[in-house]
């Protein structure tokens, strides 16, 4: 969070942001809130939207006689909406880039009504050797349903800047 004064009437104004590298803590589960319910809508929305024909996400009846008995959520939504629900309290205003995914691991499946709540710690961060003013950020995002279920954990590579050198 941000805290300026308006010109106007001198008024305090707070601006909600993420974290600049250096407040990032290794001590910390940075919960995020609210959980997002995930609707039949939501995953038929993304699945086609995202050109992804994949029966166990489309076809209820044949999605029946599969070993999970219903349509399943597309995991990449899943994965989506874990660092989605992320961004305001980590990365808004703050991010560089995106660097990449690792350990991207679905260890169980998301099924429509189930709400989805998401978490994140820092593996580690350590300056860009190769861009002053910019960090490199490990994050490990972790997915739950409402039964504290994990349904996605995956480790991400992200560049933030420095609070000294942001534009």
């Amino acid at each position: 969070m941000s805290t300026t004064r308006d010109p106007a009437d001198d008024r305090r104004v707070i601006e909600q942001r993420g974290l600049y590298f250096e407040e990032f803590d290794l001590d910390v589960v940075y919960r995020h809130r609210p959980g997002r319910t995930v609707t039949e809508a939501d995953n038929v929305f993304f699945t086609t939207m995202t050109m992804n024909t994949q029966s166990l996400h489309l076809d209820e009846a044949w999605s029946a006689t599969q070993p999970f008995g219903q349509r399943l959520v597309n995991s990449m939504f899943t994965l989506s909406t874990v660092v989605g629900a992320s961004v305001a309290q980590l990365s808004q205003g703050t991010i560089v880039a995106n660097l990449g995914f690792e350990e991207v691991l679905f260890p169980a499946p998301l099924f429509h009504g189930d709400t989805l709540y998401s978490e994140t710690v820092v593996r580690e961060k350590r300056l860009s050797s190769s861009r002053p003013g910019q960090g490199i950020v490990t994050l490990e995002h972790t997915g739950r349903n409402q039964e504290g279920v994990v349904v996605v954990t995956a480790v991400r590579n992200t560049l933030f800047w420095c609070q000294d050198a942001a534009p």
